[in-house]
């Protein structure tokens, strides 16, 4: 097989056949890791092959009326993975393994992206509420040959995973319907619903390890809202924000869909705060001379902070 497109007419024909297509994909992937369908990729790459299927996936997506089955893009994947490199960068170099938790994994396409790029030095963890999504998610991982701890549950109720190294979530965004569960959280809304990605925070926060980074990708108006100035306090409280990175606005539709990279590390005795949080805008990525002056700007003030 020579690209990714060859095998994304593969799936996407047996997929067309269902009635319903995300589920027609499913038992495609099913079928083909059973052996019950022959599917030849020798010599294709991980991550041509996780194209394909996001592309099926992201089709099926756009025939699905779920507002929940949204997919994250691929350019935070590829960002994401430069700032965990550098991050991580000292214990990647003594060649340990990271443990990478996402608590919104969906179909796994984010987390995916991020083991691709750094291939054999990730330990994942995957947490969907969604059970098609996360079959997708385990379907996945088995044709990328990705080794991933998959969870089915929510993901703000109590979890029994080991703390991780880094947390990477592209936030759910709106409110959380259980009242209940937000009870238990700092970042309840003192009237009212919660916001579910305000939730999503203190839940990574609590799932990774002293001085262990997140990574989220957050919607440009976050701090924006009735609830902002809680969730100023609780991130002053228990987070160092590292950095806020603007993505380049020609990926979204419009201004109400811009979303960021916010960097945060959680607080440690053993560590410090950075002198300055890293304020910067993503070029186009198009703009491969602009791109590596903004991976300079990055490493730059990593060596000062």
């Amino acid at each position: 097989m020579r690209n990714f497109e060859t095998l994304f007419a593969i799936l996407n024909t047996e997929a067309e056949k269902a009635d319903n297509y995300l589920e027609g994909l499913l038992a495609t992937l099913d079928e083909w890791l059973d052996g019950e369908r022959d599917i030849h990729v020798d010599g294709l790459p991980k991550e041509e092959m996780r194209k394909a299927i996001q592309i099926a996936i992201l089709k099926g997506m756009r025939k699905s009326t779920q507002p929940n089955h949204q997919m994250t893009p691929d350019t935070f994947g590829f960002l994401l993975s430069f700032f965990v490199e550098q991050a991580f960068e000292d214990k990647l170099a003594k060649k340990e393994t990271l443990k990478v938790t996402d608590l919104a994994v969906g179909t796994g396409n984010l987390l995916y992206t991020l083991m691709n790029a750094m291939d054999g030095k990730i330990e994942a963890t995957g947490v969907e509420v969604d059970e098609l999504l996360i079959q997708l998610a385990a379907a996945t991982a088995n044709v990328l040959e990705q080794p991933v701890e998959l969870h089915h549950q929510d993901a703000l109720t109590d979890l029994l995973i080991d703390p991780a190294d880094a947390i990477v979530c592209d936030l759910p965004y709106g409110y959380y319907p259980n009242e209940e569960v937000a009870l238990d959280y700092e970042l309840c809304a003192p009237e009212g619903m919660s916001f579910a990605h305000h939730l999503f925070i203190e839940q990574s926060v609590n799932y990774v390890k002293d001085g262990g980074y997140l990574f989220f990708l957050i919607p440009a108006t976050l701090f924006e809202s009735e609830q902002a100035p809680q969730l100023h306090k609780y991130l002053k409280k228990h987070v160092w924000i590292q950095s806020v990175i603007q993505l380049p606005e020609n990926l979204f539709t419009a201004r109400a869909h811009e979303k960021s990279i916010l960097v945060l590390q959680k607080k440690s005795a053993e560590l410090r705060a950075p002198k300055e949080v890293l304020l910067a805008k993503v070029p186009n990525m198009q703009n491969k001379e602009a791109l590596a002056m903004f991976f300079e700007k990055v490493r730059i003030w990593k060596e000062n902070k």
